[in-house]
C-alpha cells in the first residue's frame, strides 16, 4: 500500500507545477473577501479600497482567500455616523463611521465573529473622506488579529463537528463516480483539524485507487477497440498515446502489459519504430517513479532513525510524529490536492452569495 501511495503521488505531483498556487490553498483555512452589493452608502472607489483592506487583513495573517474554497468569508458593513462640513478653503468633509467586520459561513449563512471599529476620515469630498477613514484599519492591530483567531477557531469547530457528514457526502459522490468532486471536498479540510484531516486522507486513498482503476479500464478498452479496428503502425501509435495515459498503479496494468506484448508480436520490424519509442517513454516513466519512491523511502528511514534518537522529546510531540511519516504523507497529499486543484479550476469563476447581510 505504501508503494502505491508513493508511485501515484509522484506520477501526479511530478506531472505539473502550473497549479502550485491553488494547490497550496488546500489544507489551510481560507477567508474570501466579499462586500455585498447593497453597500450603497459607500462610494464605489471607497468600496474598492475597503475590499482591498479586507484582503490585506487575511493575506497578512496567512488566511488569504481564493476560489478554491468559497465557503468562508470576511465581509463588512458600514454605518455612517455624523458628517461634518469644515469651512475652507478648501472645504473639507469629516466623516464618522462605524465599520463592523464579520467572519462567517456564507453557505449556511452563519456568522462566526465580528469586530466594530469607529473610524474618522477627512477629505475634500465624500469619497476621499471614506478612503481616509478606511486607511485607519490596521491589519496587524491586536483587535483584528483576535477577531481573526476567533473566526479561525469557529471554522475548526465546524470541521470537527461536521467531519462525519463531510466524509459521507464524499463517499456518496464517489459511488456516483464523481471522484474528483469527492476528493476536492475532502481536500478542503485544513491540516489544523488534525483528527478529521487524517480521516479524510485515509478516505481519499480508497477513492483515488478506485478513480485510477475506473479511468485505466476505460482507456484500456478504448485502446483495444482502436487496435481491433486498425492493426497497423498507425493504429499502434494511436493505442500507444492512450496507454501512456493509464496510471501505472491501475488494477488493469497486468492486462495492459499482455496487450502491449501482443501488439509487439504483430507489428513488422519496419512498423515498430514509433510504437517502441512510445513504449520506451512509458517504461521510463515507471522507472523514474520507482526511483523517486526509493529516494523517498530512504528519507523516511532516516527520519525514523532521527526520531528514535530524540529521546528527550516530549510525549505529545512523539505521538504526533508517530501518526504519520512526513515525507510519505507529503507525497500522497499533493497527489490528491492535484486532483482537487483540477476540479476547482473547472468550476465557475464567480461565486454568488445569497442573503449575506450581517449587522
Amino acid at each position: 500500500m505504501k508503494k502505491f501511495l508513493l508511485i501515484t503521488s509522484f506520477f501526479l505531483f511530478g506531472s505539473s507545477f502550473k497549479a502550485q498556487e491553488k494547490l497550496d490553498d488546500f489544507g489551510r483555512i481560507v477567508l474570501n473577501t466579499y462586500l455585498p452589493d447593497n453597500l450603497v452608502n459607500v462610494p464605489s472607489e471607497a468600496k474598492n479600497f475597503l475590499n482591498t483592506k479586507l484582503t490585506q487583513i487575511t493575506t497578512n495573517n496567512g488566511m488569504g482567500g481564493s476560489t478554491v474554497n468559497p465557503r468562508f468569508i470576511i465581509t463588512a458593513s458600514v454605518n455612517i455616523g455624523t458628517k461634518d462640513i469644515i469651512a475652507g478653503p478648501p472645504q473639507m468633509i469629516a466623516q464618522n463611521l462605524e465599520v463592523t467586520l464579520f467572519i462567517g459561513d456564507a453557505i449556511s449563512n452563519v456568522r462566526f465573529s465580528n469586530l466594530s471599529l469607529n473610524l474618522k476620515g477627512v477629505g475634500t469630498n465624500e469619497n476621499k473622506a471614506f478612503i481616509e477613514a478606511f486607511k485607519m484599519i490596521n491589519p496587524k492591530n491586536a483587535q483584528i488579529t483576535g477577531f481573526l483567531e476567533e473566526g479561525k477557531q469557529k471554522i475548526i469547530q465546524y470541521y470537527s463537528s461536521q467531519c462525519d457528514f463531510i466524509i459521507k457526502d464524499a463517499q456518496s459522490l464517489s459511488k456516483q463516480a464523481k471522484f474528483d468532486e469527492a476528493i476536492y471536498k475532502l481536500s478542503l479540510v485544513p491540516e489544523v483539524c488534525e483528527e478529521c484531516y487524517f480521516k479524510c486522507i485515509d478516505t481519499m486513498l480508497q477513492m483515488y485507487q478506485t478513480k485510477i482503476d475506473v479511468d485505466g479500464k476505460k482507456k484500456f478498452n478504448e485502446a483495444k477497440l482502436i487496435w481491433s479496428a486498425n492493426q497497423t503502425s498507425i493504429g499502434a501509435e494511436q493505442v500507444g498515446d492512450i496507454l501512456s495515459q493509464i496510471d501505472p498503479m491501475a488494477s488493469c496494468q497486468g492486462e495492459v502489459t499482455q496487450f502491449i506484448n501482443s501488439i509487439n508480436a504483430k507489428l513488422k520490424a519496419d512498423e515498430k519504430a514509433k510504437w517502441d519509442f512510445k513504449m520506451k517513454q512509458y517504461a521510463d516513466k515507471i522507472a523514474m517513479q520507482k526511483e523517486q519512491m526509493r529516494i523517498a523511502e530512504s528519507q523516511a528511514k532516516r527520519d525514523d532513525q532521527f526520531r528514535e534518537n530524540q529521546a528527550t522529546r516530549d510525549a505529545a510531540s512523539q505521538e504526533r510524529q508517530a501518526k504519520r511519516n512526513y515525507e510519505l504523507d507529503k507525497l500522497r497529499v499533493n497527489a490528491y490536492r492535484q486532483v482537487a486543484t483540477e476540479y476547482a479550476r473547472n468550476q465557475p469563476k464567480s461565486v454568488t452569495y445569497n442573503n449575506i447581510n450581517w449587522r
